[in-house]
């Protein structure tokens, strides 16, 4: 099993609406480090710290879980989405996203300024200058640190 942290704006996704949903698609990642994450590396079962980014304050909200593996991004094709992308084919799609499935709400968001304070928690790669992917791998040990820190 492997461990992720999954960034998703709370205004357009967030994890009250995963929990009333159940399960989404990621759709949109339009980066290729996080779509080869998604594509090659998740698998059913996986865990998810889901991440609130621009918001007031960031940070992760709850867990998530992957419940599909990869399959192509079906916005790519769709000219009416924002997503779109004309270089992608059904024969050779370009983007590929998970589906995601509701793991637990944190009671409190563990803020961005709590993960800092964290002094175990200062390898974590979303703690480190410069990273900005939505898709990113933690480690275990990061992962249940964080898990503690919402109270489960």
């Amino acid at each position: 099993m492997k461990y992720w942290l999954m960034k998703s704006e709370p205004d357009v996704f967030s994890i009250d609406q995963l929990k009333k949903d159940k399960t989404t698609w990621w759709e949109g990642v339009r980066n290729y480090q996080a779509r080869n994450f998604m594509m090659k590396d998740m698998k059913v079962g996986d865990a998810v710290l889901f991440y609130h980014s621009n918001a007031e304050p960031p940070g992760v909200a709850g867990l998530a879980v992957i419940s599909k593996e990869a399959e192509p991004d079906k916005t790519q094709f769709d000219k009416r989405s924002e997503y779109y992308d004309a270089k992608a084919t059904r024969e050779k799609p370009i983007w590929f996203c998970v589906e995601v499935g509701f793991g637990d709400k944190f009671a409190e968001l563990v803020s961005l300024q709590d993960l800092r304070d964290n002094k175990a928690l200062k390898e974590m790669l979303v703690l480190q200058k410069g990273s900005r992917l939505s898709v990113q791998p933690v480690d275990k040990k990061h992962f249940e640190i964080v898990k503690k820190m919402g109270g489960l």
